[in-house]
């Protein structure tokens, strides 16, 4: 085992074969607020690995600043002012955006869903279940969630492939099978002003001005119709940078993280087969099992925070300036919170994980939306295999914020 002191979660070949869950286990026992170094430009980070640390500072944002940014890049203030969206912001803007959205998020507004996408996991599962082998990710997990972002959208059904690959080429900025250019490579700078350095997001810049143009000064109820004709709380309207950089979060966010927890949740099951048939015998448990699925899963490895004064955690003394990262993925297998936290247990009570984040103001706007695409998607798929397996290796995304998988060859046997 690697001493705590010189884990680098800045490394990316540490995530090369997924989670390095024995490395979290390491920094929560040894050093639990650790002090990364990085490459320049980038100056370092603390780590922190443990669930109660973690929660401080997700409730703290007075100390603890989304606003400097929430990816391990350090930018300038160009770059901030550029692309700045919900994410990046806090106080009395970051509610004024949240207010905005929020009303098509709600578990009542969400739960309207449930009949439209039981018809989109019906039809995905058809299609999948028909070849009898066939790659997981691009079949089901891919295919699914972006149906209910085009119908959140209100966008054509053929747009769904420009979709799923804007947020390949964006989340994928250090993966050289997805990136456009790679986030550190001397080529991003000509991309430095837009997210993730990323060529794609002006591509999905474009798409959004021409949804927008159509809909201005209209009726309409989808996301696109809110962001440009809703009021925003704290009267200062939305600009053009604001619609760019939030329509951009709702095609990343809206996608990414459930389809990896889609598909990391079928490898789980296919690897904890008595798990499967717990909820194969009482499907009722399900929407329970949905919390479990989504601890284990850990999608978001990661948000970072910035420091704006001096403080202590955990006895560690904290430099204004300084960036605070707090990793979720380790805060889900925290032994101090979770009795057997690497068990995989569709039956675990309670289960308070983080995978949204844990309180504080940016908790997952999506977390309802997220937790009934999983339940009608599994509700669905359990009830119709004898089994499924692994028939190819797994194919991680190279990154250490987002825990992907980019394939996953199966069989499946039908009842």
């Amino acid at each position: 085992m690697t001493s705590a002191s010189s884990i680098n979660l800045a490394d990316l070949d540490l995530f090369e074969q997924g989670a390095p869950w024995q490395q979290f286990a390491e920094l929560r026992k040894n050093d639990p607020v650790h002090w990364n170094e990085e490459d320049a430009p980038n100056s370092g980070f603390w780590a922190l690995t443990r669930y109660h640390d973690i929660v401080s500072v997700l409730r703290d944002p007075a100390t603890f600043t989304s606003e400097r940014f929430t990816n391990l890049e350090e930018v300038d203030a160009e770059q901030e002012e550029a692309r700045r969206s919900l994410l990046e912001t806090d106080g009395s803007r970051h509610r004024a955006l949240r207010r905005l959205l929020q009303g098509q998020f709600t578990p009542a507004a969400v739960a309207k869903y449930e009949t439209f996408l039981r018809g989109i996991t019906a039809t995905t599962l058809d299609n999948a279940f028909a070849k009898g082998e066939f790659d997981f990710v691009s079949e089901v997990a891919a295919d699914f969630p972006i149906n209910v972002l085009v119908r959140l959208l209100d966008v054509p059904v053929e747009d769904t492939h420009k979709l799923i690959d804007w947020g390949n080429r964006m989340v994928g900025f250090d993966d050289p099978e997805h990136a456009d250019v790679l986030i550190n490579s001397a080529e991003s700078e000509e991309f430095r002003l837009v997210p993730f350095r990323s060529p794609a997001a002006l591509e999905v810049f474009e798409y959004g001005d021409a949804l927008a143009r159509e809909r201005r000064g209209k009726d309409g109820t989808d996301l696109v119709s809110v962001l440009v004709n809703g009021e925003m709380s704290d009267g200062i309207p939305l600009s053009e940078r604001d619609f760019h950089t939030n329509f951009l979060l709702l095609v990343v966010a809206g996608n990414e993280t459930t389809r990896h927890t889609i598909t990391h949740t079928m490898r789980n099951l296919i690897e904890h087969p008595d798990q499967l048939a717990i909820l194969q015998e009482n499907p009722d448990l399900i929407p329970w099992a949905v919390e479990e699925f989504l601890r284990f899963a850990s999608p978001v490895y990661h948000f970072r925070r910035t420091a704006t004064q001096d403080a202590v955690i955990n006895g560690t003394n904290i430099k204004a300036g300084q960036k605070v990262v707090t990793w979720f993925a380790s805060g889900n297998r925290d032994e101090a919170i979770f009795e057997n936290p690497d068990k995989f247990d569709v039956q675990r009570n309670p289960n308070e994980h983080m995978t949204f984040g844990r309180g504080g103001p940016h908790m997952c706007l999506g977390n309802a939306l997220a937790r009934i695409e999983l339940r009608v998607m599994f509700e669905d798929l359990i009830g119709r295999i004898d089994k499924m397996e692994i028939t190819g290796e797994i194919d991680y995304l190279r990154s250490n914020f987002v825990h992907g998988i980019k394939r996953m060859p199966v069989k499946v046997s039908l009842r």
